[in-house]
């Protein structure tokens, strides 16, 4: 019996069909304009830019001009890519126009799709950024699809990892700019510590467009980008830890792999203790006195490395470098370490050089770098099952584009086996078999080691076949692209080669791009017709082998296990029935999988062995899929609150974190921060007087030898503040005003001593170089506070709460000391005749030595406590956090 929300959606539609209803009329009238579009030259046709261009100033919209920019591209890409814009891929485009998440499967022209939302936006002359996950993808992508934007007379960018700060200016500046989610932000954090505007590479975040925008906004933004700088050198004390930790038996520790952490018990805690104590490293009788904290941080990420991190699964050793894996792709994340002392630990564990480690020095998570842009839009063959952490946490509406073809891909029931051992049997059958009727197979593993032991056991048979991990990488995108030839078998860690296009009979593109590469390497140069000759060979080649690929029924996939997502297993099955074409797919599970094992297989293993199950036998029900589906929605449920929690609280730093660069870039653009100073003298001012005379107090109760001192600290003024209340009728505001006029008179003969222009370079270099380091120290702080604040529910407070309330008293403090720490400064700098010439003729305006060395006041503790601010407008007062809600 139908339910009534099936009923409804029956007879009305779903919320999907309705929304893509809406689009109906738009892509009627791209397609009336067709004719009169491809009518025009190709200088009539370049010319609609500037004349959309014009249109715009003069007070018409994007979405006035979607239609007949939209027109203008589709035909543009028929004369250069000779590539026509299907309808569904039309709707697409303005899916991605109107800021949301297209769902578009495999096969169907993601690539070709942005250029439609990509042109009508960079038309308002504010760049646009193609994000993809990998450089090779942005290279190939910002190539391709160059010739449709130049043709209509827009510049294209691409940022990769090698280049330098010149040439990224100039990619920014073009009109589309393609890059990664890693350069992008790691630029955007940069550009915060640069000491000049001239310097700083990036325009405005106007519009961006992440392609698989499921692994780059949810999978990766689970690790905040961190730029950092060495701290001092404990190499060989990670190397003294690492001996203890093989020496503890299992009952020294417990180890939690669905939570992904491990513990010491109490008697692990002895036992190290006794071995540390042997060594003669233990400091006092227990790991835990104060000062052994250092010792407890290394044994724990000893720890760590050795029973939660697994070689050739979270990371590979590759040139004397323990370099991460990523857990949903299985590539390489060359240049990306893990924080905390823990890449140390894994360094020492698989005995390589071990790299200093390092202080974070800016930082920002995926979720904050993206939000930061006016639109964000994002292409993806899978986000319906993360669809409400998109909306939750970015504002982005999922809308599924149907296919321009029917899917008619089979996808089957998975098969269960109660070994490892018995399942890669059964694969190994089932490959041998598609092989000799000629179907091509993708087989998709979890890890490198995986797909080794699965290599190895096809190569005991005999069985040709491809491995594509991240030992691989290199070679992902031609691997992948081949992997449609009849009988070719691949197997991939995860979805390795996303981006690339598996077309049945192999790709002409690749195979044309690698026969020019064999000819480049004998020292050949074909001619245009010696290469024209060879496509036609591929393209008659290929056409006869995709006729093999789709009798043997198209591209099988093979899972050889879950995955704790849905959304990468349906990333898997989505390579196989693009356009239309037939295709299979199949998960072999046995109870050691991860995933089995972790969530209850021992009660499945008892029932299976009730039923009979005999060696090699295999369960297969749809009962077992929905009950699979259910677990991982579970867990993705999980997943979706730590994170989601995470950036709770990474959403308080990232107010302060906007405030300070927001601020920092005002004093960049100005061009005299002598008020700017002024007013942070003054407000030190303010805050002296007020600590040293309270409100409402008698003279008695004054500690004026305090203020006296503490002037002669900060400003490196001698001034007799004690003598002063010993006059008739003074008060608070007289002694005030007397420190004002005292120090804006010393500050005014500094000024006068180094001159104007001088004095403005100083005034902006320290004030720069002062926020950074105030900044970067806040920054660790924060996160100690992050550590602990957790304890704070034990005593039935909010921790959320707590983390608010304290960060915004540590960032007033940092400001307080901000300020103080300029004004000292600057009251008693002296340059050397040397640095003052250079100075004079404008040769450096950044920080040209540490803040230490730059004369510091005397350093002592205040004693008083900060009161409100007085009347006066405080400096900086644009960087103030919001206040924290009430717990």
């Amino acid at each position: 019996m139908l339910s009534f929300g099936n009923f409804a959606t029956k007879v009305f539609g779903s919320a999907n069909d309705r929304r893509l209803k809406t689009f109906t009329s738009a892509v009627e009238a791209i397609n009336a304009l067709e004719p009169e579009t491809a009518a025009l030259s190709d200088e009539d046709l370049r010319a609609r830019t500037d004349q959309f261009r014009k249109r715009l100033a003069g007070g018409e919209t994007l979405d006035d001009l979607l239609p007949e920019a939209f027109a203008t591209v589709r035909e543009a890409a028929k004369r250069t890519l000779h590539q026509r814009h299907f309808d569904v891929q039309l709707i697409g485009g303005m899916v991605l126009h109107e800021g949301r998440i297209a769902e578009m499967k495999t096969g169907e022209g993601k690539t070709l799709v942005a250029t439609l939302p990509v042109y009508l936006n960079a038309l308002a002359g504010r760049g646009v950024h193609v994000v993809t996950v990998n450089d090779y993808l942005a290279s190939r992508d910002a190539a391709w699809m160059s010739a449709v934007y130049e043709f209509l007379g827009l510049t294209v960018g691409t940022i990769v990892h090698d280049m330098n700060d010149a040439e990224r200016k100039a990619q920014y500046a073009c009109d589309v700019t393609y890059g990664t989610n890693n350069e992008f932000g790691f630029d955007y954090l940069r550009d915060n510590m640069k000491y000049t505007k001239e310097e700083m590479v990036q325009r405005a975040h106007f519009f961006a467009i992440v392609d698989e925008v499921d692994s780059i906004l949810i999978d990766e933004a689970r690790t905040p980008l961190i730029i950092s700088g060495p701290l001092d050198d404990r190499s060989d004390f990670y190397t003294t830890i690492d001996v203890f930790i093989p020496k503890l038996v299992e009952g020294d520790y417990e180890l939690d792999e669905k939570t992904r952490h491990v513990t010491l018990t109490e008697a692990g805690n002895e036992h190290v203790e006794q071995l540390l104590s042997e060594a003669g490293l233990l400091k006092g009788e227990s790991l835990y006195d104060v000062e052994n904290v250092s010792i407890v941080h290394h044994v724990q990420q000893a720890l760590r490395a050795h029973k939660l991190f697994l070689r050739d699964r979270d990371y590979i050793v590759k040139n004397d470098e323990v370099v991460i894996i990523d857990e949903f792709t299985g590539r390489m994340m060359s240049g990306r370490r893990y924080s905390e002392g823990l890449h140390q630990a894994l360094e020492a564990k698989e005995h390589v050089t071990i790299q200093p480690e390092n202080q974070t020095l800016a930082t920002i998570t995926f979720q904050n770098y993206f939000r930061l842009y006016e639109k964000l839009a994002g292409m993806t063959g899978t986000a319906a099952t993360e669809a409400d952490e998109f909306m939750d946490i970015y504002g982005l509406d999922v809308v599924e584009v149907p296919t321009n073809m029917p899917m008619v891909r089979n996808d089957e029931d998975d098969e269960v086996y109660r070994t490892a051992n018995e399942k890669y049997l059964a694969i190994i059958e089932l490959i041998k078999d598609a092989q000799k009727r000629g179907q091509p197979m993708l087989v998709g593993t979890t890890s490198i080691e995986k797909s080794e032991v699965l290599s190895e056991l096809l190569k005991k048979d005999k069985v040709p076949h491809n491995v594509l991990n991240a030992r691989y990488h290199e070679q992902e995108a031609f691997i992948i692209a081949q992997a449609g030839v009849p009988g070719s078998v691949t197997i991939a860690t995860n979805m390795a080669g996303r981006g690339t296009d598996i077309q049945l009979g192999g790709n002409p593109d690749m195979q044309i791009e690698s026969w020019l590469a064999e000819q480049a390497e004998k020292g050949k140069e074909p001619t245009p017709e010696e290469i024209e000759k060879r496509r036609t060979e591929i393209a008659a080649d290929i056409a006869k082998k995709k006729k093999e690929a789709l009798d043997a029924g198209g591209l099988y996939v093979i899972g050889t296990e879950r995955h704790e997502s849905r959304r990468i297993d349906n990333q898997l099955r989505g390579r196989s029935g693009r356009q239309g074409d037939p295709g299979r797919s199949r998960f072999f599970l046995s109870l050691e999988d991860d995933l089995m094992r972790i969530f209850g297989s021992e009660r499945m293993d008892g029932m299976l062995r009730t039923l009979g199950l005999k060696d090699g036998e295999a369960i297969v029900h749809p009962w077992i899929n929905k009950a699979l589906e259910k677990a991982q929605a579970k867990v993705e449920a999980r997943n979706f609150d730590i994170r989601k929690n995470l950036l709770k609280f990474d959403n308080v730093m990232n107010d302060q974190r906007k405030a300070i660069f927001e601020q920092r870039r005002e004093l960049l653009g100005d061009a005299d921060l002598n008020e700017t100073v002024a007013e942070m003298r003054r407000y030190v001012v303010d805050d002296l007087v007020a600590q040293a005379i309270p409100e409402k107090s008698y003279p008695e109760q004054w500690d004026l030898a305090g203020l006296k001192d503490q002037v002669n600290n900060i400003f490196g003024l001698d001034l007799p503040v004690a003598d002063w209340a010993d006059e008739e009728g003074i008060g608070e505001a007289e002694i005030h005003e007397r420190l004002i006029k005292a120090t804006d008179e010393a500050a005014a003969k500094k000024a006068a001593q180094f001159g104007p222009q001088i004095m403005r370079q100083l005034e902006r270099a320290v004030l720069l170089q002062t926020i950074d380091g105030l900044w970067r120290e806040h920054i660790i702080t924060l996160e100690h506070l992050r550590q602990v604040i957790g304890l704070r529910g034990y005593g039935q407070r909010d921790p959320l709460n707590e983390y608010k309330s304290e960060s915004f008293t540590l960032f007033e403090g940092m400001l307080s000391r901000l300020r103080e720490a300029v004004t000292g400064q600057l009251m008693h700098v002296e340059l050397a005749p040397k640095m003052m010439l250079l100075l004079w003729r404008g040769r450096t305006c950044r920080p040209w030595r540490p803040i230490t060395s730059i004369r510091p006041p005397a350093k002592t503790s205040s004693p008083w406590k900060r009161r409100a601010p007085g009347p006066r407008a405080a400096a900086l007062s644009s960087t103030r956090a919001p206040q924290p809600a009430a717990a």
